[in-house]
Order: structure tokens, then sequence, then C-alpha cells
């Protein structure tokens, strides 16, 4: 298996002789929640997050975003100067965390920038297909001063793979448990899961997107009550799960598709959900929310008994973990299986994605592959992203 620890940790300064020197990466990462960036400043040596930042999208940002997931008028120029509008948010970010590190920019080995991810459509086209991070990374680090690490998820889909989900490998990293079966989920705008077997089994780590996370909550939520969410998941607890039309909405092909599979608001967007209301006139718009919430929480149990059976302990991350109804549900789906958050392992579950992409451009200066294969779909492991000096 390849080896994905921390390749920096424990590494001597050229300059200060056999005294180790902390190695300092952020990670920034704005998923398709479209809510905003979160990002970490990480001590490679040990994992410490010294800083972390939490940067809203503005409205007329995050209506652009949301326009350009699908085609629309004059969209390369509309593409580009979003691109910057994002950046100059992701440099706040960064400006934030080195302010409250109390680190200068030249501290920084490199920035993992994610980018916003505006179409995610791998093998659909010669076999290779393609993905699409909205970044101006040349931007970010003539702003920062600061080497910049972008474009992370093509390598793995030129080499065949999806090119998501990428976060397993710093599950495995993190998270793994010898003894124990471990699920780590991300709750985001889409739902993934990392099975990470218990060291006895000999199997490899598994992962994939399981299907819609917050990002059909939100929308539904924006509509009905005029606000970006639904604040601790309280309306759609308060409604009834329509089964007839949970059932429709499972019969998504996606859901039985084999993994390796990934998805995005290419799939499950607005659009998708309307075409399954259309049967469905006299289901209340609470009742669609709570019916949602309930897909979003059968998904990922469905995935957890299918393809981790021994799954003792269920941990999740990202912003659905806030959503008591969903966590609830996702429980409810699960007897017998601890289900907590991953602070229960010692990382807050808001940290986790951006800590991955800090982690990611460690493994990219360094020149240490970061995808794992058994998860991806790629021929093999690779090294991830493109380097943009400061």
């Amino acid at each position: 298996m390849t080896d994905l620890a921390s390749p920096l940790a424990g590494t001597a300064s050229a300059t200060s002789g056999s005294t180790a020197s902390p190695a300092y990466f952020i990670g920034l990462m704005s998923g398709t929640s479209l809510d905003g960036v979160d990002g970490v400043l990480v001590a490679s040596t040990d994992g410490r997050v010294l800083a972390e930042a939490y940067l809203p999208f503005p409205d007329e940002l995050r209506e652009t975003l949301m326009v350009l997931q699908a085609a629309s008028d004059n969209e390369l120029h509309r593409e580009a100067l979003a691109a910057n509008a994002l950046v100059r948010i992701y440099a706040e970010c960064v400006s934030q965390l080195l302010a409250a590190s109390g680190l200068p920019a030249s501290a920084i080995c490199a920035i993992g920038a994610h980018g916003q991810t505006i179409r995610h459509r791998p093998g659909e086209f010669d076999g290779i297909g393609y993905t699409r991070q909205l970044n101006a990374p040349a931007l970010l680090a003539e702003l920062t001063g600061i080497d910049v690490v972008a474009d992370i998820r093509s390598r793995d889909v030129a080499a065949g793979g999806q090119g998501a989900p990428l976060v397993p490998a710093y599950h495995q990293a993190v998270f793994s448990e010898a003894g124990e079966t471990r699920v780590v989920c991300n709750l985001g705008g889409i739902s993934n899961v990392t099975i990470l077997p218990a060291a006895a089994l000999a199997q490899p780590v598994f992962g994939f997107d399981c299907g819609p996370g917050n990002a059909l909550l939100d929308g539904w939520a924006a509509r009905h009550l005029g606000k970006p969410y639904d604040d601790g998941g309280a309306w759609g607890a308060s409604g009834r799960v329509d089964d007839a039309l949970l059932a429709a909405l499972l019969s998504e092909p996606y859901f039985t598709q084999a993994p390796p599979k990934s998805t995005g608001r290419d799939l499950f967007h607005a659009a998708w959900l309307d075409a399954h209301l259309a049967a469905f006139p006299n289901v209340s718009p609470v009742d669609v929310q709570a019916t949602l919430v309930a897909l979003t929480a059968q998904c990922i149990a469905n995935d957890v008994k299918r393809f981790a059976p021994g799954c003792r302990g269920f941990y999740a991350c990202g912003g659905g973990t806030r959503n008591l109804a969903l966590m609830q549900a996702i429980a409810a789906r699960l007897p017998g299986v601890r289900v907590a958050t991953t602070e229960a392992l010692g990382v807050p579950p808001q940290q986790v994605e951006a800590r991955a992409f800090a982690w990611l451009a460690e493994r990219c200066v360094a020149r240490q592959p970061g995808n794992l294969p058994s998860v991806t779909g790629a021929k093999g492991p690779r090294i991830l992203g493109a380097i943009y000096p400061r």
C-alpha cells in the first residue's frame, strides 16, 4: 500500500542541522454547498491547526456560482470574473489565518486551494471526461505571496479516475483504527463516505459519493424560507416523510451504480427535484424537506450497510453535521453503530475538508501521491495538483 503518512513530518531544516523545523500549510475549501470558504493553517510536523477561518460568500457571488453550474450566456467571461472574485475571498481568508497565527506569509510552504467545482463529468467523454474547479491560482499567489497548489483533481481524472472523492486518503492517514472498521462521511453539498476497514481485514480503503447532501436541502429551504439553509434542520424535522415521494427519489439510477463513482450538481439540482415533484403536487413544502432529509440519510445508510457491514463507528463532518434532523435520521437507520461527528476523533467537523487540502498540498510539494486508486478508480497513485509559485 502506498505510504500516506505526512511526507514532511520530522524532516530537518536545511539550515538548522538536525533540528526539525515545522512546515506550515494552508488549506482552503469551498464546496458544493456554495456557502463560503473554510480555511486552516496547519503545522505538518504534528497536524496541529494554528488558525482557522470562515468567510461566507456574498449573495451576488453565490448566485453567479449557481448559474455557472449549467450552460449560460457569456459564461467564459462570467467564469473568469467569478474566479477573480472567489480568489479575493480566498486571499482575505489567508490574511485572517496569518493574523490569527502570528506567522508571516514567508513561513507558509504552500496553500492548497481546491477552487469551486462548477462541472464534474469524469469518464463521460472519450473515457476520460473532465472536472472543472473555478479558480485563479496565479492571482492568489500574487495576492498572498505564497506558493499555491491548485487544479488538484484533474490528474486523477487524466489517469482514468473520478477525481473524487480525494479526502479518503487524508481520512486514512488521520482516522484509521487498526481494530475497528470505521466510516467517515462528509455531509457537504454532496455526501460521500470513506470506508476504513479494520487492519485484520486486509482490505483497501474504499470511498465514493453517495448522492445529495446539503445541496437539495439548502436549495429547497432557500426557495420556501428565503434563507440559505434550514437552521439546525428544525423546519425539516417539523414535516412528515412522504414515502411515495421518497421511493420515487430513490429510484435514481446513480444510487445503485457500482463504485468508483462521483457526482455533483450536474445531477442533483433543482430541476432534478422538480421533475420528481411534478408527480406529487399535493406534498407540502415542509414535507418535501422532511423527505429530502430522509433521502440523504437513506442513501448514506444503504451504502454503509452494503459496503461496510462490519462498521461500528460512523463519523460525520461538513456543514450537514449542524442539521440535527439529518444526523438523527442517519443514526435511526444505522442501529448498533456509533454515530458521531469527527469531533469524537479529535478533528472538528468544519475543519476536515480544509485540512485535507492542506495535506494534499503538502503531498504535492513533497512529490508524493495524494489519491487512492481503490477509491477513485485511477490507474495508479498520482501526484495531484499544479504549483503556482509566489
